[in-house]
């Protein structure tokens, strides 16, 4: 029961604990009481871009509105004084941002400031801002300076990202450079482990650290253990006792952090998939829970003849609010394509009902007054005059989810072929089934000129980046590599194809060099024919390539990231994970171990992959737990990018 209770707690934790420390933040520091009646505080909101970030996926304009904020400008944007209101300022301690800091000070800009950092400031720069203050006789206005411990954003109740901004400082490339120096790679480290340290102030929780050795994980493991260990010794600053620990959602038991390496699988983050929100994100422009699109308005006439209308752009935020989203974010693209429709069917039926209602009273063009006055008749009328808001915002929603899903399968059938396919399940990933396809290649120990055929036929469809996706798939997740003679033809194939060989250069060394360290992610093995590629394809490829779509079935399967976190939290024994290295911050002495001194399995989880993360991960994981009664997980990674931004990454790291 009491862990039953602890998971409901944990639920909503992460994202509604650092929505209350910014709601604090904005109320000058003290506690926000949810139905005070009083009057807000009108004030200013000033903020850098990784603050606006912060906030924005968690605070509308609305609910600023509502905590008082009048005004939110950038830090660095020109400002106008306004010298009887008071400031609010939610930054980063960098150098550029004090100084602007000091430049509002001497210019008198505000009333009163209050500096929030959303990660530590150094005592050097508080006492430049000191300085500042005292040469411009505003010692007195500066109200209040508090370090926050936000530095990171969240995107859902159990999901997080590290940064936005600047998130090529600590992408898989920055870490993954040959040419990159120790003092470089230790800046990146420092980076990641000062935002981790920052989550877990906000989630009031100590956590027992697991990772694999030899990566980056286990450098950000090291780093983030000393940084927690230190902060515990200071009993009097210690940011995890008293008030912050007693409110933690994992006071009960402490969560289990798994640090993961984005090195340990590089094939998911290039698969296609057909669940509505991580789609949205493959294929849209959709970031920090805001999709923009680009709607064309048609065709416009002109004295040159007809040609196509400006684009329109428009952005929707997919929201907590957003019921039908949060309900189906996770839902094969199919499903939710008829769930719109059913929701718009429902809606006109409801629409309609107010609608003869009021026909066969006669009320048409009559006001809501005439409707009150009527005799005790007319009280379904009235139910449905004041369901009209919560009707309006029902098909608000429809007409968003409408225009995203229209989106979505615009780009979809937009690859040659995809619309001469009927089937909308088929249409709404082909490479979907073709990577299922590939996978059965490897499983199965079948040959692998099937996948030659995919590439080096035109009228198979997809770009160029597809069939690279598809390819790089397979040859990450082979144990055996195709021999350098099949390689050369594939490369042929790829080019002819259009496709840029720069990713597969980088993955060819990489493997080459995993190899060396240990066997990379298997899905099976893998056997070769003496015959020549192209004639092994005439001959037997395109039979393989129709059985298997014939037998094509989507089953669940744990992906690695998956895997290592349930071993790790059930403490199952496992080579995959035996091996893991294990650290508890509050043991006095730290300690070179694997073997974990807790036996019994873990509640409550936090992944964190370094190097990046993707929505297929993050949904895979929430499948898994949703079959653990009790249990509870978060998602973190160090920056969220989809196929097309890690394929450019790669890319960077072939040139070198």
């Amino acid at each position: 029961m009491v862990g039953a209770k602890m998971a409901a707690a944990a639920a909503a934790s992460i994202r509604e604990r650092q929505t209350v420390a910014l709601k604090r933040m904005l109320n000058f520091n003290v506690p926000h009481i949810k139905n005070s009646t009083g009057e807000p505080v009108w004030k200013v909101l000033i903020y850098d871009r990784f603050g606006q970030d912060i906030i924005s996926p968690l605070l509308s304009v609305k609910e600023l509105r509502d905590m008082g904020i009048t005004l939110h400008l950038l830090l660095h944007s020109d400002r106008d004084p306004i010298p009887d209101v008071p400031a609010v300022y939610f930054v980063m301690p960098t150098e550029e941002n004090i100084d602007r800091m000091c430049q509002d000070l001497r210019n008198q800009l505000y009333e009163s400031y209050y500096l929030n950092f959303i990660s530590a400031i150094s005592r050097s720069k508080l006492e430049d801002i000191a300085n500042a203050a005292l040469a411009a006789s505003a010692v007195t206005q500066v109200a209040k300076v508090f370090d926050q411990y936000l530095n990171f954003i969240t995107l859902e109740d159990d999901m997080f990202v590290l940064c936005n901004q600047n998130k090529e400082l600590v992408s898989y490339r920055a870490i993954n450079r040959p040419d990159i120096t120790d003092t470089e790679m230790e800046t990146v480290m420092d980076t990641i482990v000062d935002s981790l340290f920052c989550f877990f102030v906000t989630l009031g929780a100590v956590p027992i650290i697991r990772c694999s050795r030899g990566t980056a994980a286990e450098m950000v493991a090291v780093k983030l253990d000393k940084k927690l260990r230190e902060n515990l010794r200071d009993a009097r600053n210690s940011l995890f006792t008293g008030d912050t620990l007693g409110a933690g959602q994992f006071s009960f038991q402490r969560p289990l952090l798994v640090l993961v390496d984005r090195n340990i699988d590089l094939a998911t983050p290039l698969h296609h998939t057909w669940t509505y929100q991580a789609l949205v994100h493959d294929v849209l422009d959709f970031h920090l829970n805001r999709v923009n699109l680009e709607e064309s308005s048609g065709v416009e006439n002109s004295p040159a003849g007809a040609r196509p209308k400006r684009k329109n752009k428009k952005s929707y935020d997919l929201t907590p609010v957003d019921k039908f989203w949060q309900k189906h974010k996770g839902s094969p693209f199919p499903e939710v394509a008829e769930s719109v429709q059913q929701e718009l069917e429902s809606y006109r039926a409801q629409e309609d009902e107010v609608k003869r209602l009021k026909s066969i009273m006669g009320l048409e063009g009559e006001d809501e007054g005439a409707i009150s006055m009527l005799s005790d008749n007319t009280a379904k009328l009235t139910s449905a005059v004041s369901s009209l808001p919560e009707l309006l915002e029902k098909k608000r929603l429809i007409d968003l989810h409408t225009n995203v899903a229209t989106a979505v399968l615009e780009h979809i059938k937009g690859f040659p072929g995809g619309a001469v396919v009927r089937n909308l399940s088929l249409s709404c990933h082909i490479y979907v089934c073709l990577e299922i396809i590939v996978l059965t290649i490897i499983h199965n120990n079948q040959n692998y000129e099937s996948l030659f055929f995919l590439i080096y036929f035109p009228f198979v469809a997809g770009t160029p980046e597809d069939k690279m996706r598809l390819f790089l798939i397979y040859y990450i997740s082979a144990q055996q590599a195709p021999s350098e003679a099949d390689l050369e033809q594939y490369k042929k194939a790829l080019t002819d194809a259009g496709c840029n060989l720069n990713p597969l250069q980088y993955i060819k060394q990489w493997k080459a060099f995993a190899k060396m360290a240990s066997a990379p992610t298997s899905y099976g093995n893998t056997t070769t024919k003496p015959m020549g590629l192209l004639s092994r394809v005439m001959n037997t490829g395109s039979q393989f390539v129709m059985e298997g779509v014939k037998n094509l079935v989507l089953k669940q399967q744990n992906l690695p990231v998956t895997r290592i976190l349930d071993n790790l939290m059930e403490m199952k024994s496992n080579p995959e994970t035996d091996d893991y290295r294990y650290f508890d911050p509050k043991m006095l002495r730290g300690n070179d171990s694997s073997v974990p001194r807790n036996k019994n399995p873990f509640q409550e989880a936090i992944v964190f992959v370094v190097g990046g993360g993707n929505y297929i991960e993050y949904q895979n994981l929430i499948d898994y737990i949703k079959g653990k009664q009790g249990k509870h997980i978060l998602y973190g990674c160090s920056e969220l990018f989809n196929a097309t931004q890690f394929i450019k990454q790669l890319s960077q790291l072939g040139q070198k």
